[in-house]
């Protein structure tokens, strides 16, 4: 179904033009700023707000896109999801930044708890966009790139989320209010463990969690830190989409992933590990 934008109107006002800096605003189905540069809503409701010498390197291919949206939209990471949105919705915010959203997922569930807060689903996938545009009333998507300036006005966000995704320290301090949160969700070494090693799949850094810490340090003092674990049964189609979802997809050919499945019990119990990290602005 196509999309005039309206899923923008929410977030419009937190928006800056990629190219000069000025901010944009809604205009015939598409974004634009005083010195007249413009930047088309797509039909399924996002815009793209990646510079003209931008490459999307590293975002999601349409398979991994499908892959995320089956595997979430089934539940298997609900406890992370409601944990997440729980801990954001305690701060009552106004306007949440997904940076890394994907298909924005969590980002919806966050609006869920969060009924007064709008939210903007942020990725250089195109993919992702377009199902993020689509995840809650509420939400607008826009393509970017973590690694450049965020196409976001200074203090715009009481809240940013960022969820297995690259950590920009300095953007998301510049982006965020005062007394802003940030919140990060990565995966614990445990995170999937009866899989790696069967499977050849990439393995979780064992100081992943301090190595992240130390990456938002200088612009953000840890606030809070809460493990989450749960176990999910699951078959070996649900595994193959899990594997296609995340980044040891560029890595095991499905062909060769099917062959290793093929020596493991089906359905077989997975564990899922996760570290929920809440951050303070510094001044």
């Amino acid at each position: 179904m196509d999309d005039d934008g309206r899923m923008l109107a929410d977030v419009v006002q937190y928006l800056v033009c990629p190219v000069c800096g000025a901010d944009l605003e809604l205009a015939d189905r598409g974004l634009l700023c005083p010195a007249g540069h413009t930047f088309d809503i797509a039909r399924q409701g996002y815009a793209n707000l990646l510079p003209g010498n931008a490459r999307p390197g590293t975002a999601d291919t349409p398979e991994m896109v499908r892959a995320r949206g089956e595997f979430l939209g089934a539940g298997h990471f609900t406890a992370l999801a409601d944990r997440l949105a729980w801990e954001v919705s305690r701060a009552g915010p106004s306007f949440v930044l997904d940076a890394g959203a994907g298909t924005g997922y969590y980002l919806s569930r966050i609006l869920d708890r969060s009924p007064d807060a709008a939210g903007l689903a942020l990725d250089i996938s195109k993919h992702a966009a377009r199902r993020a545009a689509k995840a809650h009333p509420r939400a607008g998507a826009v393509v970017a790139d973590l690694w450049r300036p965020l196409p976001l006005r200074d203090g715009a966000a009481d809240t940013v989320v960022n969820v297995f995704a690259p950590r920009n320290a300095a953007e998301f301090h510049r982006v965020l209010r005062d007394d802003g949160l940030l919140f990060t969700v990565t995966p614990s070494p445990g995170h999937l463990g009866s899989l790696v090693e069967p499977l050849g799949l990439l393995s979780i850094d064992r100081r992943k969690t301090e190595r992240t810490d130390a990456a938002l340090a200088g612009y953000f003092k840890l606030d809070s830190r809460k493990g989450i674990r749960a176990e999910a049964v699951l078959t070996h189609d649900e595994v193959t989409t899990l594997v296609g979802m995340g980044p040891s997809a560029h890595h095991v050919p499905v062909e060769r992933l099917r062959e290793r499945l093929g020596r493991l019990p089906d359905p077989l119990p997975v564990p899922m590990s996760f570290v929920l990290s809440g951050y303070r602005r510094l001044e």
